[in-house]
């Protein structure tokens, strides 16, 4: 895909970033495995399809958003469903302009678009993480397994706990790159967290995977832990 389509692709998206920005974060999608080498693992996420919707239907039974708050910079994730319990490093892009996922030898920390939205502050907050190493799975590599209504919570900087609900889980294939479904936020006024992964299969040829796996979640709740205040 050339530069010229990934601008125009984004253009109805880029709320929250400048159009300079959201261009770079297209491209590290693109990115994602880079110097990996093809003995995978394998991941557990549908890899049929340009657009694999796999967590839905979504809307019936989901608990209401909760009002956005002051954004705090995250400290560390937990997904019960998908085992993660990881620290949070801030990342930016790297010497390509790609988003710089955290370092393959820290494979087990998920990393935070901090030029983006703060979890809990309105927008999407951007999380990416490696799916595997060359000789073993990474944090995120059961992503692909979250369903509908499922939780993600987010430890803050101020010593809040951000409650997130998951309402969409797909597999968006490269080839058909689709900027709005990635990053753009799909309720406005909401906040919002996006968590990003690879997906498909490994192209040895092109050294990286034939999809993203992309997890949708809105705030549902924000707590303070030691009292359990909302």
């Amino acid at each position: 895909m050339s530069d010229r389509e990934h601008r125009g692709r984004s253009a109805g998206a880029g709320r929250q970033l400048t159009g300079a920005a959201w261009v770079l974060l297209l491209l590290g999608l693109w990115t994602c495995g880079r110097g990996v080498s093809d003995a995978r693992q394998g991941i557990a996420a549908p890899t049929t399809g340009d657009i694999a919707a796999v967590g839905r239907p979504a809307e019936a039974g989901l608990p209401p958003a909760h009002r956005p708050a002051t954004g705090a910079r995250p400290l560390s994730v937990e997904i019960p469903a998908a085992g993660v319990r990881a620290r949070v490093v801030a990342r930016g892009l790297d010497r390509h302009g790609a988003v710089d996922p955290p370092p393959f030898d820290r494979a087990g920390t998920v990393g935070w678009y901090a030029a983006g939205a703060r979890p809990g502050a309105v927008g999407t907050a951007l999380m990416v993480g490696h799916v595997d190493t060359e000789s073993r799975p990474a944090v995120f590599h059961r992503l692909g397994t979250l369903r509908t209504g499922e939780r993600i919570r987010v430890a803050r900087a101020d010593g809040r706990v951000a409650e997130f609900t998951v309402d969409d889980v797909r597999v968006q294939s490269r080839r058909h790159f689709d900027a709005q479904q990635a990053y753009g936020t799909r309720r406005s006024g909401r906040a919002e967290l996006r968590l990003i992964t690879c997906g498909g299969t490994f192209d040895r040829a092109a050294g990286g995977y034939t999809a993203n796996v992309i997890v949708s979640a809105y705030l549902t709740g924000l707590t303070d832990p030691a009292s359990g205040a909302s």
